[in-house]
């Protein structure tokens, strides 16, 4: 590259999103101190303590930040399969050659070096899915190409959860929020959703019965009723087809009603079966009417009800003992204080006794006594909550607010569909992240043991977050010679 064109890299980055990182990773510098302060019996500038260790991993950003700018930015779309091939090989080797650290085999350890693989894995792979969706005439509504996509995505999260990191797998989840600002369906979006919500729903109302009715199933099943009606509104605005499926709701819960003043009747079933019957009609209609917008409708519900009817096994028999506790905290069907849910506990704690203004820097109680296990890492931010208060807390989500807001700006102004699709991964990415972080630490999403970006202790987190931006900000320096 030649000087006149290194000259335009840095007239042409977009200074307020590096301002912004700058900012993010100061103010995590401090909540690090403030976490492992005094247990490391070593200065804030030590490097034998976190807060030093962590010094030279932000220094080092820096460096890594110049060679990713000072890079053409064609490197990044030419060699991005086999950077994600080199990714995924390092995933398999850590199956197999990690040690086992806290019941997980995700760590590579180089001599005094650990290094965490899944967290490079992220832009690794959104620059492979980047580049597919570049291809030329590439659709994604094509089956194929859809295909695809899903399996760049799927591959390095089956490598995570086969080293029993299921948090950072479940992070690769975020592209789809990608792939529905680039025309997947929104099926696809709703069905994740209801997903989430049916699963809760049946959890929270599994045991609660009333006379011979399952109350979760009843819930559930009528969801997945209102839901469809909604679609059909939606979809096709066919009068007839609503009336016909809100007669035949009165129809069954009538007889159900007749049906239970001569034997004992469980209006789930009704339910059930209504959803049933209200598939087949939409498949009838579809095959009548040549109205493929049915046949979506129906597979919805009928995939709904599957799921609702699967939640049981699932929890039980595929999720391992310590994820069906900390689901069950979560949602409030067990009260475990001293075994799953203490960090939560200790954490809720540490940031309530923060009030509104914080108890200040290096004089928080909870984490100076090292109350919250982890403290440093995955409940970072219940040190900001201490020692920063509530207005602290706001001040750093309002910044990656600020943040997120600017990569989305950042994103629909490139001119290259490789550009865009990387950058709306990266948002995506950050999103998840802030989203089920906080959540877990305020005791709102169960406990799945993932960074706070650019907060959380760490070099494998804080350069893969360096690398997944700055790439993107490359990119963005480049955009009008595209």
């Amino acid at each position: 590259m030649s000087s006149y064109r290194k000259t335009e890299v840095w007239k042409n980055v977009d200074w307020i999103t590096i301002l912004l990182y700058v900012i993010l990773i100061i103010a995590g510098w401090f909540s690090i101190c403030g976490a492992s302060y005094q247990f490391d019996n070593a200065g804030l500038f030590d490097p034998a303590g976190r807060p030093g260790s962590q010094l030279i991993w932000i220094g080092l950003s820096f460096i890594l930040i110049f060679v990713i700018m000072m890079l053409d930015s064609d490197f990044y779309s030419v060699f991005a399969y086999l950077i994600y091939a080199f990714i995924i090989a390092l995933l398999i080797a850590t199956i197999f050659f990690a040690p086992n650290i806290k019941g997980s085999h995700s760590w590579l350890v180089l001599g005094p070096i650990r290094l965490q693989p899944a967290e490079f894995a992220k832009f690794a792979t959104a620059l492979a899915v980047a580049k597919c969706m570049n291809s030329y005439g590439f659709r994604l509504n094509q089956p194929k190409n859809f295909l695809k996509v899903l399996g760049l995505i799927l591959l390095p999260m089956l490598c995570i959860l086969l080293q029993k990191e299921t948090g950072s797998a479940l992070v690769y989840l975020a592209f789809f929020l990608m792939l529905y600002r680039e025309g997947m369906s929104g099926y696809f979006l709703l069905s994740g959703i209801c997903a989430v919500i049916f699963f809760v729903t049946s959890m929270k109302f599994s045991e609660v019965i009333i006379g011979d009715t399952v109350i979760g199933e009843l819930i559930v099943s009528g969801m997945i009723i209102l839901i469809t009606l909604l679609l059909v509104q939606l979809e096709r605005k066919d009068k007839r087809a609503i009336q016909v499926i809100v007669c035949m709701t009165l129809i069954a819960f009538a007889g159900g009603y007749l049906a239970s003043l001569a034997m004992p009747v469980d209006y789930s079933w009704v339910a059930i079966g209504l959803v049933i019957a209200i598939a087949l009609y939409l498949i009838f209609l579809s095959l009548k009417n040549r109205v493929w917008h049915y046949l979506i409708i129906a597979a919805f519900s009928l995939g709904s009800l599957a799921f609702m009817c699967s939640v049981d096994y699932v929890f039980n028999d595929i999720l391992e003992p310590h994820q069906q506790v900390r689901i069950k905290v979560s949602l409030g069907l067990k009260d475990d204080p001293s075994g799953a849910g203490y960090n939560v506990n200790q954490s809720k704690i540490a940031i309530g006794s923060g009030g509104l203004t914080g108890k200040g820097f290096l004089n928080g109680t909870q984490t100076k006594l090292k109350y919250v296990p982890e403290q440093d890492t995955d409940f970072i931010f219940c040190t900001v909550g201490e020692e920063q208060g509530f207005i602290g807390s706001v001040v750093v989500l309002i910044i990656f607010g600020f943040l997120i807001i600017r990569l989305i700006a950042l994103s629909e102004r490139q001119t290259s569909t490789f550009s865009r699709v990387y950058g709306y991964s990266v948002a995506s990415i950050f999103i998840f992240h802030l989203a089920i972080n906080v959540g877990m630490v305020i005791g709102l999403t169960p406990v799945i043991g993932i960074p706070l970006p650019f907060f959380s202790y760490g070099g494998s987190s804080l350069w893969g977050f360096t690398i997944l931006l700055f790439i993107f900000l490359r990119l963005d320096a480049s955009r009008r010679e595209r």
